[in-house]
């Protein structure tokens, strides 16, 4: 779909993507982008709606040499608005835990959430994305139903650090073919990342199956 056809809120949505994106690659450099990617990952585990791919993709290919690091860092902050989560549904679920959720659009999934926990146990946040629960939802629902807290930090290590470290390895190896691809579609920042979230599914399904 050309912009000339797009609807306004799309062409909107494209504006919005392409800044961020801008932003992200101008700032790669600077400590204030890698404080922005661990407090976007943090937040986007609890509630945020915003993918931490509109930044992780642009800070790679901006410091291809840095991947790793910015991956790290993703993963650490993303597991750790998780435990977060989790802590918020094991001791506030009533009084925190269940608006978050209904501001993500996912109160009403926690009975449909508890029929994968007791088929899979602690490995239902390591398969969240073979199953139709965002992270944030498998957070707070974990704590919630007391699922052990080192078993949940394991598995969202194991997870979320497959997801990004596969990201930023496509990422890495494409290089400039990747950066041609963003800049020449303002949305293509996505695809990479649901490229790589699938690939990731596909190595994690001998385990969880």
């Amino acid at each position: 779909m050309s912009d000339d056809t797009a609807t306004p809120a799309a062409r909107g949505k494209r504006r919005l993507v392409r800044r961020v994106y801008d932003w992200a690659l101008e700032s790669a450099g600077t400590r204030r982008a890698v404080w922005v990617l661990a407090g976007l990952c943090y937040l986007q585990s609890l509630f945020l709606p915003v993918p931490p791919d509109l930044l992780l993709i642009p800070m790679v290919l901006a410091k291809r040499a840095k991947a790793w690091l910015f991956a790290g860092i993703a993963t650490v902050s993303s597991v750790g608005g998780g435990v977060t989560g989790w802590m918020i549904g094991y001791f506030l679920y009533d009084w925190l835990g269940e608006p978050l959720l209904a501001i993500s659009g996912h109160s009403g999934d926690l009975t449909a959430f508890y029929e994968y926990r007791d088929r899979w146990g602690a490995w239902i946040v390591a398969a969240g994305a073979l199953t139709p629960f965002p992270y944030k939802l498998v957070a707070i629902a974990s704590g919630a139903a007391h699922l052990d807290i080192g078993a949940f930090i394991l598995a969202s290590l194991a997870a979320r650090g497959m997801r990004f470290y596969v990201e930023a390895g496509l990422l890495w190896y494409l290089g400039p073919k990747a950066r041609r691809l963003i800049e020449h579609r303002y949305g293509a920042a996505l695809v990479i990342g649901v490229a790589a979230a699938t690939l990731a599914v596909l190595v994690l399904i001998p385990f969880v199956i």
